[in-house]
């Protein structure tokens, strides 16, 4: 009897809790019965692909090679000391218009072409000639301030060294080749290189470029070919290696406007750019092309950029800040590429300066797509004449001096000595050589003839013997 009282009430809660759950569910599934009928979820928004204008920024870029290449520029003497003419006396047959006395008393100091040297013989039957100075009353060699001054060894030797340095032998390859310590070899390339450093800048300016291109290279570290580190430690250190290759050039001419070395940082991307800056002419505004490394986004900016106020867009509030903008005039595009274990799958242009028909403007007569192509074909010729960073090679880079070195001696060897073949003129007439050979049908060019820096090939010799001057020397004067 009970356990029926028990089933009953139990029914009974069961159908109570039944009733409220169709009280409770019913009217909303009647509604959604008699509910019209769905309507279409609208498509999702799709993200504009079309580029948006660079809005600018609000501070500057920090760039600490504005200031530092403002303080080491030189600066000349207000104006030039009068230019003396002997009339008495027989005519003078040695040139002495590209030297200058190394006394910086003189007033005649750092002026070339100034009338004031006069060549005196050799005096103690030594190899250098002797020039005297008549507004300084002082004597020197002619030889003062280059690679030769002060050396026992033969001329013919050193230039010869120092030509095997910059075709891309170490320094052991030619302390064998030519018999000697490689101490020596060592003190050669150094002197070399201090005088190719002071040669570049003196003639690398006023440059007209068209379409210009950037690129790095890394520099394989010795400890890495000894296997003292595994190759994937290999591959992060050459991310951070201060030893990589900053290389800038003009395609059309083939002229290396610069070469660095430092690590891949933004630091280094501006004093690149703050030396291809000063090697250009004032109104050379040249189409810049690079990979896709995007620090050079904001080197560029630096030099190339201006100030600009935009407009207000409401009526009430403060003024909009003003925004650092590059130049209207300035043109830059990215060649980006894709790299998947260390394999190129990918490869898209992008323009971040300018518009794409105006970069398409420059290269269309050129008949170029937009790449960097011409850079890279100079980064193999780099690792061919640079001991330091050749491939598979036992003359690694073991520091940053000697890597800039050899890096400022390969500046001046291909730019000024070395004909490059597909800058040859034709003759209009073949000049008859020597002996029973075929005629010379082209004349040798190199990028520095074909920039119109120069008029003829450099011999390393003269290049080891200028005397570079210690401020531009005025035109006409």
């Amino acid at each position: 009897m009970s356990t029926d009282l028990i089933f009953s009430h139990f029914l009974l809660v069961a159908l109570l809790w039944l009733c409220v759950l169709v009280y409770v569910l019913w009217p909303y599934g009647r509604s959604s019965a008699y509910s019209t009928l769905p309507q279409p979820t609208p498509p999702r928004r799709k993200r504009s692909q079309a580029p948006h204008p660079f809005a600018g920024l609000l501070p500057k870029p920090l760039c600490a090679a504005c200031e530092r290449a403002t303080a080491l520029r030189p600066q000349p003497p207000s104006s030039p000391p009068p230019v003396l003419t002997f009339t008495r006396g027989r005519k003078r047959t040695i040139d002495t218009q590209q030297q200058f006395g190394p006394d910086q008393d003189c007033a005649s100091y750092g002026w070339t072409g100034r009338g004031n040297l006069r060549a005196n013989g050799h005096p103690g039957s030594k190899r250098g000639r002797h020039l005297q100075c008549v507004s300084g009353l002082g004597y020197f060699q002619q030889t003062h301030g280059t690679p030769f001054h002060g050396k026992q060894v033969s001329p013919h030797m050193l230039v010869w060294a120092v030509g095997a340095l910059a075709e891309g032998l170490g320094i052991r390859a030619v302390a064998r080749v030519f018999a000697v310590d490689p101490h020596t070899v060592l003190a050669w390339l150094v002197e070399g290189a201090e005088q190719a450093a002071a040669f570049s800048p003196y003639f690398l300016h006023d440059v007209r470029v068209t379409p210009g291109q950037l690129d790095e290279l890394f520099a394989l570290l010795s400890a890495v070919k000894t296997a003292e580190v595994s190759e994937a430690a290999a591959i992060q250190r050459w991310s951070r290696s201060p030893h990589w290759v900053w290389v800038a050039i003009a395609p059309i001419t083939q002229l290396l406007l610069t070469i660095a070395g430092g690590d891949r940082t933004l630091a280094m991307a501006q004093r690149v750019v703050h030396q291809v800056v000063p090697r250009l002419a004032p109104d050379c505004a040249p189409l810049l092309l690079t990979e896709g490394f995007k620090e050079y986004t904001t080197a560029l900016r630096t030099p190339y950029g201006h100030w600009i106020q935009p407009e207000r867009r409401q009526v009430k509030g403060p003024e909009p800040k003003p925004r650092w903008l590059p130049l209207p005039q300035r043109r830059y595009a990215q060649v980006v590429k894709t790299v998947r274990r260390r394999r190129l799958v990918g490869v898209t242009q992008r323009v971040v300066f300018g518009t794409l028909v105006a970069v398409e403007q420059v290269l269309a007569p050129l008949g170029w797509p937009i790449n960097t192509a011409f850079v890279e074909r100079i980064n193999l010729d780099s690792r061919q004449h640079i001991a330091a960073v050749g491939r598979r090679v036992t003359t690694l880079g073991k520091g940053e001096a000697g890597l800039r070195q050899q890096l400022a001696l390969y500046h001046v060897y291909p730019n000024f000595c070395l004909p490059h073949a597909s800058l040859r003129q034709p003759l209009p007439q073949p000049v008859l050589t020597n002996g029973a050979g075929s005629a010379q049908l082209w004349q040798p060019c190199m990028p520095a003839m074909a920039a119109g820096l120069t008029d003829r090939v450099w011999t390393l010799r003269e290049v080891l013997l200028f005397r570079v001057p210690p401020w531009p020397q005025p035109a006409g004067v």
